[in-house]
């Protein structure tokens, strides 16, 4: 049985970067997708804000359904559409939302509705991930859940169902949580968290990047690749 042999030293750089960013509304995630090669930057919005990128040109298409998604699927799958090197869903966790209102129309049964939520939202996922040679970042929103034994609050991406949220951060090589800190003068500063504590979820498996980076897709991408 005949089977292609690769290497693991060029896959960042063969397959893009995968990400899946997570944080509180207006910290700055829709923000966030503005830091990349804008002319080569296209951006799936499902929020419906995008004013904090009324300054730059970037392509968009609002997604207002699961066909929609499919259609941006097919559309970035095409020759046209591979011009673009990085894709930004945003959000995943307002997607799911959108899928499992759908759902509910059609199934008397909540569980199997998000059940059905969970699969569809978990191969799309897949789909856009697996795509060659793009860096594809999802956003997500904030779950904040409260530690029975220590009494502290935990933070990872949200999506509706349980199922769905713990299982996402699995299908991605980078997890990262975007934060904000307020310097000695009271201003906020964004930055992104890449490995877990005792509270936020997040993880980095190129290794390259400090626990703490700077909010820009540009730098993440330059570090984890070597580009000086």
């Amino acid at each position: 049985m005949a089977f292609d042999l690769s290497s693991t030293k060029n896959t960042a750089t063969l397959n893009g970067l995968k990400m899946l960013v997570y944080g509180a509304a207006g910290v700055g995630k829709t923000t966030l997708c503005g830091t990349s090669d804008n002319e080569k930057t296209i951006i799936l919005s499902a929020e419906g804000g995008m004013l904090s990128l009324s300054g730059k040109d970037i392509a968009m298409a609002e997604i207002r359904s699961m066909d929609d998604l499919r259609d941006a699927f097919h559309y970035l799958s095409s020759n046209e559409g591979r011009k673009y090197e990085w894709v930004c869903l945003d959000s995943i966790s307002e997607m799911a939302e959108v899928c499992l209102s759908y759902e509910k129309t059609k199934e008397k049964n909540p569980m199997r509705a998000y059940m059905t939520t969970q699969d569809t939202i978990t191969s799309l996922v897949r789909a856009f991930r697996d795509m060659p040679a793009r860096n594809v970042v999802i956003t997500a929103k904030l779950d904040r859940s409260q530690d029975q034994e220590t009494g502290s609050m935990l933070y990872a991406p949200s999506c509706p169902g349980n199922k769905l949220a713990q299982q996402l951060p699995y299908l991605f090589d980078i997890v990262l949580a975007l934060r904000t800190q307020a310097d000695e003068e009271g201003n906020l500063r964004r930055f992104l968290q890449t490995q877990t504590d005792q509270q936020w979820s997040a993880k980095d498996r190129s290794g390259k990047l400090d626990m703490f980076e700077a909010a820009d897709l540009t730098e993440l991408y330059n570090k984890i690749i070597g580009v000086n």
